[in-house]
């Protein structure tokens, strides 16, 4: 059987990253998700969040150990095999990711058109669908720097559930927004899931996920020992 598919969707496996390119901690970290997984991930830094988002995509070089998705290290692959794998990964993060070059719509769809063979037709209609799910009017297209910073939060949604991903790394997007958001994003998460998506929600601290807690599979603490199981399901 394809083990890409039944096995986990993501394994860290002792995979020590380098302390000189993510400021992570240089201990082994391992944990194993799922398909239809939901792992919560407590992190008082949000840089650090950021940092651990990036070694699960393969971003982070390691001294040791491995990082796979979908079965597959992320070591041992050409450019090609990166490219369409991260075209199965959403993210949500707080690092600047709107250039100004682009009007939002096409910052939107950017990583699709990139890491996907998809035709722009399809992908603007799914954009325009999420947009609307997510509360926006339509698929934005002005320039980020003139939406405010809760429709630009919208929009971050819209781009990380584009493409039916199969592995969502979600740097709390409720954190800093207005209630409203709070429905469409739980409603997303639990829609991927169904679909066989795994998520990695992290958080700073444990009060915005309590509406989702019957939900949560796992959830883990990312501190100076690096990654620690703090409850189980």
């Amino acid at each position: 059987m394809d083990t890409r598919t039944t096995g986990p969707l993501l394994e860290l496996n002792k995979a020590v990253p380098s302390f000189e390119e993510s400021g992570l901690p240089p201990v082994p970290f391992s944990m194993k998700l799922m398909p239809g997984d939901c792992m919560v991930v407590e992190s008082r830094s949000s840089s650090r969040a950021t940092m651990f988002a990036d070694l699960c995509c393969g971003l982070v070089p390691l001294d040791d150990g491995a990082v796979k998705f979908m079965g597959l290290d992320w070591a041992a692959l050409h450019d090609r095999e990166i490219n369409a794998l991260r075209g199965r990964i959403g993210r949500i993060t707080r690092r600047p990711s709107w250039p100004e070059f682009l009007n939002t719509h096409l910052a939107i769809t950017l990583q699709q058109l990139h890491h996907t063979t998809r035709p722009l037709d399809e992908i603007v209609a799914e954009a325009a669908r999420l947009s609307e799910a997510f509360g926006l009017p339509g698929l934005p297209v002005l320039r980020p720097s003139l939406l405010s910073d809760f429709d630009l939060l919208r929009a971050g949604c819209v781009r990380a559930f584009l493409g039916h991903p199969r592995l969502l790394l979600l740097e709390d997007p409720l954190e800093a927004s207005p209630v409203e958001l709070q429905n469409p994003f739980l409603s997303a998460i639990t829609e991927a899931r169904d679909k066989g998506a795994g998520v990695i929600w992290l958080v700073r601290n444990n009060a915005i996920w309590q509406g989702y807690r019957q939900g949560i599979t796992s959830m883990w603490r990312l501190a100076d020992d690096g990654l620690v199981e703090i409850r189980t399901a």
